[in-house]
Formats: structure tokens, sequence, C-alpha cells
């Protein structure tokens, strides 16, 4: 989980390393267990493999369910492989349902019904409850603690149902309404229930205006929904109306990091949640097969210039300031194409306003492309002493930079329509058609010209 420290939990994080390095495990031990749950995930992230072990036997018991719910995915799955069932289910007894179904998700299925098996019945129920949806919906999302009343109840009577309970659910702000079927109708704000006549009835007072959230929609709707609204917490229903849970904000926080990695990361053919102190063997593997696949596309570029390595020869300018063409359309296209796929992903972009992105992009290519072909055009002419060197350079530069925008505005809608994501696939597309069409623009009019 990505966290913004204070100078204060810095500074504990600070003396806590220098304490390890310095052999002090006491010391370590007591520090350790002294620090917020997420302080301690991320100081277990930030730690290379031989000191993660060392650090993880010092957590205590009741605090590794805790840790183990921030941690990354790569390193949580690391840590829960070398427990059995009845510890997995003794750490996660205080977490949130939604927090334990995400954890059981990345276990093999059968340790996964053994895990359940090893909880009481009332525990397996609610996690069954969350694990029957997706991860990546609402009803993934949600947890079963709710809070709820009957319209008919009075103000005064909800207030004495409230103060029967120890405590209530984190992030509470409202309490759902549902009637005897359990299917919600709306909710009563504390801040309503607070202030109010404790004489009137939930009915009068609760807002009807709010749209529960379907279990089955994606998470990334949700997370904008909770943007546009400003909610704290928002009801989950089922199919039929009835109310199934609830999503708080700090989930929603989660999908938005979530998807902002998943981008960063995709970009560049990695996956989502790396541990960035993976393995030598580890890390190679996974970016061996971008690199190959980079390869394919580069053999593919220079496939082309070797067609027109006759008219190279004879210029030899040619292979001077043949990449400028590729590199410059290459630039233009991976901001075209990162302007999309942000669109795309803040669900901005809609097959109505496409044709009008992609008709700015083309036009943006076209302003940029005249622009830049004269600096190149009278930059390599004085260069060379070629002033029809500059010429052809220049109508290249146009060609390719209007080319690389219209592919880079087209490439993420066109992938998006058949469900590809933009953001991994998008950029070696791109680059193989910004090379391929700026070698082929350049060294095809040099050819046509110097014959």
């Amino acid at each position: 989980m990505a966290l913004v420290k204070t100078p204060k939990s810095q500074q504990q994080l600070d003396r806590l390393s220098a304490a390890l390095e310095s052999g002090t495990f006491v010391d370590v031990k007591r520090m350790l267990n002294g620090l917020p749950a997420h302080d301690v995930a991320h100081l277990l992230e930030s730690s290379p493999p031989k000191f993660r072990h060392t650090l993880w036997r010092m957590v205590d018991r009741e605090n590794e369910g805790e840790v183990i719910n921030e941690l990354n995915d790569e390193l949580r799955v690391h840590f829960l492989s070398d427990m059995n069932a009845s510890e997995v289910a003794h750490i996660t007894e205080h977490l949130e349902d939604d927090d334990v179904a995400d954890i059981l998700q990345q276990l093999p299925d059968a340790v996964t019904r053994e895990v359940l098996e090893a909880m009481d019945h009332h525990d397996r129920a609610r996690i069954e409850r969350v694990l029957q949806y997706p991860d990546d919906t609402a009803g993934g999302l949600m947890n079963t603690d709710t809070i709820t009343v009957r319209p008919s109840l009075t103000l005064d009577v909800v207030l004495r149902y409230l103060r029967r309970h120890e405590e209530i659910p984190k992030m509470t702000d409202s309490l759902f309404v549902v009637n005897r079927n359990d299917q919600f109708i709306g909710l009563l704000p504390l801040r309503t229930l607070l202030v109010s006549d404790a004489s009137a009835t939930v009915r009068e007072m609760m807002d009807t205006n709010i749209e529960a959230i379907p279990a089955y929609m994606p998470d990334d709707q949700v997370a904008r929904l909770f943007e546009g609204n400003d909610w704290v917490s928002a009801p989950v229903i089922g199919d039929s109306g009835q109310l199934v849970g609830r999503i708080t904000i700090d989930d929603v926080v989660d999908v938005i990091r979530e998807d902002a990695d998943h981008s960063l990361t995709s970009m560049a053919g990695l996956e989502e949640d790396l541990d960035t102190f993976a393995p030598v063997f580890r890390t190679a593997s996974r970016r061996a097969i971008w690199l190959g696949i980079n390869l394919l596309t580069a053999f593919l570029a220079s496939s082309v210039i070797n067609i027109f390595q006759g008219t190279i020869e004879k210029v030899v300018a040619l292979a001077v300031l043949m990449p400028i063409v590729a590199s410059m359309g290459g630039i233009a296209g991976t901001q075209t194409l990162t302007v999309l796929v942000r669109g795309i992903a803040l669900g901005h972009v809609t097959p109505k306003n496409g044709w009008w992105l992609i008709n700015r992009e083309v036009a943006v290519g076209i302003l940029n492309g005249m622009l830049w072909a004269c600096v190149v055009g009278l930059a390599a002419s004085a260069w060379f002493d070629d002033w029809h060197l500059g010429l052809i350079i220049a109508a290249a530069m146009v060609i390719n930079l209007v080319t690389a925008c219209l592919t880079g505005a087209m490439l993420p809608l066109l992938l998006k329509r058949i469900d590809i994501d933009p953001a991994l696939a998008g950029g070696v597309v791109l680059t193989t058609v910004t090379d391929v069409v700026g070698f082929v623009s350049f060294l095809g009019l040099a050819t046509w010209f110097y014959g």
C-alpha cells in the first residue's frame, strides 16, 4: 500500500533500520511491534530478502494479520505459503470481510477451502458471501459489517439501539434503511440522527435519493461514483435489491492506487504489485518475455531499413538522420497514447467523443509536424549542404508525426473495444508503427528522389 510518511513515522523506521543493521534484535522486536501495521509492511517491502524473514519472525502473532493485509500481493503470497490453513484462519480472524476475501483469493483453492473449514460458521458465511463475487467488482470490495434499521422506528429507538453496541463499524457515516425483506430503501445519515427530533421516524428523516451500488458493478466505476459524490461509504445490493454489504472509502483508495500501478507497470510490460527486491532470476524471467516481443518488432523495423540498403550506401547522410524521424514520431505517439489511456481510465472517453479526439490529435500532429519539419529541414540542409535532403526529412517528419498521433489516438480505442488492455499492448504496437512509417517515409522519399 502506497503511503506518505510523516516525519515521526520516518524517524521510527530509520531507528528500527539502524537497530537491525547493528544486530540488536531485542530492540528491533520491541520497536517493530510498536509500529502501525502499514509501517511494518512498508519496512518489509523496503528490505532486501535476507532481512525480510528476520523481521517477519519478530512480528507478534496477533499483529500478523494486519501486516499481511498491508503487504503487496507478491510478498503477501510469499509469507502465506509458509502457513497452514489453521494459521491463516487465525491471523485473519479480526480482519474485515473484504480483506480476508482478498487474501483467500490469492491462495490455491484447496488451501482456501481448508481455511474456510477452520473458521467458525458465522465467519465462514460472511466470507463466502464476499467470495461469490469477482474481486474486481463492488461485491468483491464490500464488507458485510453493516447496521440496518427499519423505516417505522423512531430516532429515539435507533439511538438506544446503537448504544447497545460496544462499537460501530469503522467509517460508518450512515445507517442503512431496509424493509422487511432486507431490501435497501434509503440512508439515515448519523449527522441527521444526532440533531433531529428524537420523536421523528426514520421514514421522515431518511434520504431516499441515494442509489445503492449493484454487486457486480466494476470496481473502476465504483471508484468514479465515490469520487463524484464524495462518499465515505455506500450500500451494495444484490440482484433482488437486498442489502448485501457496504463499501468504504479506504477500499476505493486501494482501487485507485492499484489502477494507477497497473497503468504504469503495464506500459513497460510488467506486472502490478511488483516486489522491488525480487530475486535476480525471477526479475529477469519476467522482463525477458517483453524484451523478446520488442525484439521481434525491432527486427521488423530493421528489415524495412534493409530494403533501402542501396540508397543508404549512396547517401550516407540518410543513416545519420533517419533515427530523428523515428524518434520524433515515437515521442508524439506516446504523448497521444498516454492522454487517451488516461482518458479511458477516468471514464472520459466514450464512443461518442472518440472521433472528436482522433480529429484533434491529427490536427495536433499536422501542426507539430510542420513546425519541427521546418526546424529539422533547415538544420539538415545546413549540416550536409543539401537542401534536397532537408525537404525529404521535412516531408517524412510531417508524415510520421501525423501517423503517430493518429495511431496513438485510434489504438487505445480499438484495443478497448476488443477487450485488450491499451496500457499493456499499446506501447509496443505504437513503437513499431512509428519506426516502420518513419523509415519507410524517409528512405522511400530519398530513394524516389536520388533514384
